[in-house]
């Protein structure tokens, strides 16, 4: 496998990622054939074929996937080195890929803009997604670092705190319980909840708060899959629902919502910078880690009671 050259490998981790020769030979600037050369070289070191053939294009086989995650390695092996060759000739530059779950993107856009403010040479990147598209990001070294809530638990990682995210059950206006003070868990209970889809941290926390692994009654859940979706649909009268107080500011400060005054809330849950345990880290990731644990908390928005 000495032979091996970088743009075997680049073909190599274009075809697994987009199947089609073409593709592949528009992404990397190369024509069709000589996609079809590289890859049949990259075959022919490895002694083995790299993808099948199929109808509907490349499909990566054992060997193949071995040669993508080695592939993937020296990628992140050289963009490490370009940040640290910077940071030795003192130009401060560099890329760092960030990912985010989608309830941080209400802070996380005036994050970035402190940080650049700091470090203007850095390019940064940002991902949002839900919590299994951003963990599963990390895992494929698709990003540097994640701004969630719980940490995964699938792979070793390092974690920074970067403040507090409290959970707070809301309502429309005019609503019954809206005026109450001291609401039961029992009586909230009773609501019907508009909920994010299993497997997100808020529906995970709704819950644990309820004190049934099931949550409530199957009957009395409306799944949607975005924050802005729920946050409608409680404006709309459809029920309450437990959401990230870092979502709802505006529509607060609007009277569009009201914050219930349910007992044990809010539920205060935090914010962390995560990134992998098993890799170097890079200058940008370094003052990244050290920018957050500095001022990280200053740009999260602040929590309106009820009044």
């Amino acid at each position: 496998m000495r032979s091996l050259t970088l743009r075997q490998l680049r073909a190599v981790l274009a075809a697994e990622r987009l199947g089609q020769v073409n593709l592949v030979a528009r992404e990397i600037g190369v024509t069709p054939p000589a996609v079809t050369l590289q890859l049949q070289q990259a075959e022919a070191e490895a002694g083995t074929a790299l993808f099948d053939r199929t109808r509907d294009g490349l499909r990566a086989t054992d060997a193949g996937r071995a040669v993508v995650a080695a592939a993937q390695s020296i990628e992140l092996t050289l963009a490490l080195l370009t940040d640290q060759l910077a940071e030795i000739r003192g130009m401060g530059r560099g890329t760092l890929r960030l990912g985010a779950v989608s309830t941080a993107k209400y802070f996380v856009p005036r994050l970035m803009a402190g940080f650049l403010d700091e470090h203007p040479g850095i390019d940064l990147r940002l991902s949002i997604g839900n919590r299994a598209a951003t963990i599963a990001a990390l895992e494929q070294q698709e990003v540097d670092i994640v701004l969630m809530g719980r940490p995964p638990r699938s792979l070793p990682v390092n974690t920074y705190l970067i403040g507090e995210h409290p959970l707070v059950i809301i309502a429309p206006r005019g609503h019954p319980l809206a005026d109450m003070r001291g609401i039961a868990r029992s009586q909230i209970a009773a609501q019907p909840f508009l909920v994010r889809e299993v497997g997100s941290g808020t529906r995970r926390s709704l819950d644990m708060f309820l004190g049934d692994p099931s949550g409530p009654p199957a009957s009395r859940l409306t799944e949607f899959s975005s924050n802005e979706t729920i946050k409608q649909a409680v404006m709309a009268g459809l029920g309450v629902a437990l959401i990230s107080a870092h979502t709802i500011a505006l529509e607060v400060e609007l009277g569009l919502i009201v914050i219930l005054d349910v007992v044990g809330t809010p539920l205060r849950r935090q914010w962390f910078s995560v990134s992998r345990a098993d890799r170097m880290m890079s200058p940008p990731m370094a003052a990244f880690r050290d920018f957050v644990g500095r001022r990280g908390a200053a740009f999260l928005p602040a929590l309106t009671p009820p009044t």
